[in-house]
């Protein structure tokens, strides 16, 4: 974030400000406490209203979740107790379909017992769509989308005729095409988790968890009519076994994360290019993350966001943690924004959610007052410029002092073309130690130098 503040002097110097710090504040809205739902699981879906719609694992009258809504500023309904016979457990979450209508799928139940697809009308009807037979699929894990055609498509993480699990096409009619099976013994993978992603040229890309090359996941390709393909096979080294689905960001690539895998096993963060070109961007550590779970979402501000269902500097008496929120560049310029504490929330599995305000909006599976889940609002906080107290010649250097906050660490740079890219550090990075902060660089440097301060948290 660049901050408009520009001071020259006599024409010897300038300094510009840029301000790269953040703070952000969670704020509970919901603590689900078992009667109205528990273990959220899934992403919320933001409806035209401005409200958010999604799904619980658990919880309910009988413990086989919910569907629920909850305003930006945390009023909560309750919609439908799921059931056996319609489908329980849901970690889909919700869809707008080209009907206007949600739609989501719960992983068990049915009239088999793999899982249903259900319907909620913008008046809060519930109704059944299909249950799924094994041999179309069965046991639905992933939301599905809405594709340019107007179908919703989906994937299954079982069934189908190799048992591997299925791509599939849905009308709002209920009519279900199976546009393909998965096998153990092929190149694509099997057992997609995740959502697909349709790119503008009406492809479709998703992930299995498992096989593929190395046995360690994949990423396939299909058009609306088959077939499909593989794109990319995980090795471990570059990630391994992606739970979640893909998102294309403003640059065009592809972006994702791996459950497993990179340098300490606990998950990456990866870029694809269309042709099937893979660069791991981000490997977890433990304090920074572990075992990413959700999809990715990038905000108005170009920086991609998610969660990590794992580490974090807060943990158990396991010494597990509780779970991170993050985001990243598209170079891969990372940073880990929150640690959730428990209290707050724990173990967030379902992606974050852009809301109206454009704070970020999400739900954690654990955690809370009742240790049954919560849903979250995060909001980033502007970072707050320094202020530049003076700039002076001393002893044959320029000394430039300004206000500092605690917490936040400083880089002073230069350039001598502001038309150049490129920038040079002058010095190390900088803690605050005091409420102003200084620096001194020649005077008789040449040719006259720009002068910038970047601000991190």
């Amino acid at each position: 974030m660049k901050v408009a503040i520009k001071i020259l002097a006599g024409g010897l110097f300038a300094l510009c400000v840029f301000a790269h710090a953040i703070g952000a504040t969670l704020t509970t809205l919901v603590s689900f406490n078992g009667t109205n739902g528990a273990s959220p699981e899934a992403s919320l879906l933001l409806a035209a209203n401005g409200d958010f719609y999604g799904t619980t694992t658990a919880g309910g009258t009988n413990n086989n979740g919910t569907v629920f809504r909850v305003s930006p500023f945390g009023a909560f309904a309750t919609l439908y107790l799921l059931n056996p016979a319609d489908g329980f457990t849901s970690q889909s979450g919700l869809t707008l379909g080209a009907d206007g209508n949600y739609y989501g799928s719960a992983n068990h139940g049915g009239s088999s017992g793999v899982g249903t697809i259900f319907r909620l009308t913008t008046n809060d009807v519930f109704s059944p769509v299909l249950s799924f037979a094994v041999t179309n699929g069965g046991f639905p894990i992933a939301r599905m989308i809405q594709g340019q055609d107007r179908f919703l498509y989906g994937t299954t993480a079982i069934g189908g005729t190799n048992s591997g699990g299925t791509v599939f096409r849905l009308g709002t009619n209920g009519q279900l095409s199976i546009l393909a099976s998965f096998s153990s013994s092929g190149n694509n993978g099997y057992s997609p988790f995740g959502h697909l992603l349709q790119l503008p040229d009406g492809t479709l890309y998703g992930t299995a968890f498992q096989g593929g090359t190395n046995g360690l996941g994949a990423i396939f390709k299909l058009s609306t009519n088959g077939p499909i393909s593989p794109v990319f096979s995980f090795n471990g080294t570059n990630g391994a076994n992606p739970y979640s689905g893909l998102i294309q960001g403003n640059d065009g690539a592809i972006y994702g994360t791996t459950f497993f895998g990179g340098t300490n096993g606990n998950g990456t963060i990866f870029k694809l290019l269309t042709n099937g070109t893979l660069t791991s961007l981000v490997s977890f550590g433990t304090t920074n993350g572990a075992n990413p779970q959700a999809s990715l979402v990038q905000a108005s501000d170009g920086f991609l966001y998610g969660v990590t269902a794992f580490g974090g500097i807060y943990t158990n008496q396991s010494g597990v943690g509780y779970g991170t929120i993050f985001r990243f560049t598209t170079n891969g310029a990372f940073t880990s924004l929150l640690s959730f504490g428990n209290t707050n929330g724990a173990n967030p599995e379902g992606g974050l959610t852009i809301g109206p305000d454009g704070n970020l909006y999400g739900t954690t599976a654990g955690g809370g007052t009742t240790s049954n889940g919560t849903v979250f609002r995060f909001t980033i906080v502007p970072p707050q410029a320094p202020l530049i107290r003076k700039i002076e010649p001393i002893g044959g250097t320029i000394q430039m002092t300004w206000s500092a906050q605690a917490g936040p660490t400083y880089q002073v740079q230069y350039t001598t073309n502001l038309t150049s890219a490129g920038w040079n550090d002058l010095g190390g990075i900088i803690p605050a130690t005091n409420t102003l902060m200084s620096t001194v660089d020649s005077s008789g440097a040449e040719p006259k130098r720009f002068y910038r301060i970047e601000v991190f948290q």
